[in-house]
């Protein structure tokens, strides 16, 4: 059961941040679009935090149901470690796929190890 759980709070917390990737970054990438180009900033404030409500719809469940305290697997230190290296990797992902950056180099590699360090002495006992 404690699997099934970790399982699930990782997916929701990978669509969550797909959404708050998207809520962030997506109206950089669509201002080239003639209707979003013409949007003032408050309207994309507005729409980007439309998108953001989808991120909650995702994140608060794997928050509540991951939880240590609510009889998930994780602590509340783990939960906000892990949602950091899912949310860098899923921007990386984005980034790469949808903005088409100019490409992975040695020091987001050298950067990854950091986030899998960190995840590793998180959940360190």
């Amino acid at each position: 059961m404690m699997f099934k759980k970790a399982v699930m709070t990782l997916l929701l917390l990978t669509v969550s941040n797909v959404f708050m990737t998207l809520a962030w970054y997506g109206h950089l990438k669509v201002k080239n679009i003639r209707f979003f180009s013409e949007l003032s900033l408050a309207a994309v404030i507005i729409l980007s935090w439309s998108v953001a409500l989808f991120e909650y719809s995702f994140q608060v469940p794997a928050n509540r149901m991951g939880f240590i305290e609510n009889g998930g697997p994780f602590s509340l230190v783990q939960l906000k470690v892990l949602q950091e290296a899912v949310s860098l990797t899923v921007f990386m992902l984005i980034a790469l796929l949808f903005f088409k950056t100019g490409g992975f180099r040695m020091n987001h590699l050298l950067a990854f190890m950091c986030l899998i360090l960190a995840v590793y002495f998180a959940f360190r006992p």
